[in-house]
């Protein structure tokens, strides 16, 4: 029996340029200044129980941390929005971002939430997915159309007010929104992911 010890799983570069280099890691707690070891602790002390992903960067700006923090406690936790909604709108900005750690993380919640593998696969390719349940078709349009046009059509509101109602349009724009702004972060400060067994990483899309 073999007694050596596993590898860790190998990082993944984030974004596709071609300097992968981390830019912003970690910082150790003892070079922290007392405004971030105290955004850290509240981070620790909070649903996410870490400092991880987009909170190693945003923890250059500690009080900015802790708002995105609360926030995007709101949208994950918290939100009138079932999870299943708010997982799909989360992999649609992953994929539209090129993000692999909210990709890697959030592309099995979609799953284990709900959404179909085929409709998980479909977004990580860049395809039109086919076959979803009707709040779901409404919750990619809204998102696609916000994405790609910074704005929606009066048919994409109305199926939306429609289906999640004002409160739950709010949310969900909000949602894709905030995903998009700290993945923005991590693409810029180059944070790696680990990578996931049975997970896909996202692939660059053609030129």
């Amino acid at each position: 029996m073999s007694t050596a010890a596993t590898p860790p799983p190998a990082n993944i570069p984030q974004g596709f340029f071609p300097s992968t280099a981390d830019r912003m890691p970690l910082m150790p707690r003892e070079a922290m200044s007392p405004a971030q070891r105290e955004a850290a602790d509240a981070i620790i002390a909070g649903p996410r129980k870490a400092v991880f992903g987009p909170f190693i960067p945003l923890l250059r700006s500690p009080q900015l941390m802790g708002r995105v923090g609360d926030v995007g406690a709101y949208l994950r936790f918290e939100s009138t929005l079932d999870a299943r909604i708010r997982e799909l709108a989360t992999c649609v900005a992953a994929r539209h971002t090129a993000n692999q750690f909210e990709w890697l993380m959030h592309a099995p919640l979609a799953v284990a939430a709900g959404v179909a593998q085929a409709t998980v696969d479909a977004i990580g390719d860049g395809r039109q997915p086919r076959g979803m349940a009707d709040d779901e078709a409404v919750a990619l349009d809204l998102s696609f159309e916000v994405l790609r046009q910074h704005g929606c059509s009066d048919a994409t509101y109305a199926a939306a007010v429609k289906t999640f109602g004002e409160q739950g349009v709010v949310e969900l724009v909000s949602l894709v929104g905030y995903f998009v702004m700290v993945c923005w972060v991590m693409n810029v400060a180059r944070t790696p992911t680990q990578a996931k067994p049975g997970v896909a990483p996202l692939s660059a899309f053609p030129a």
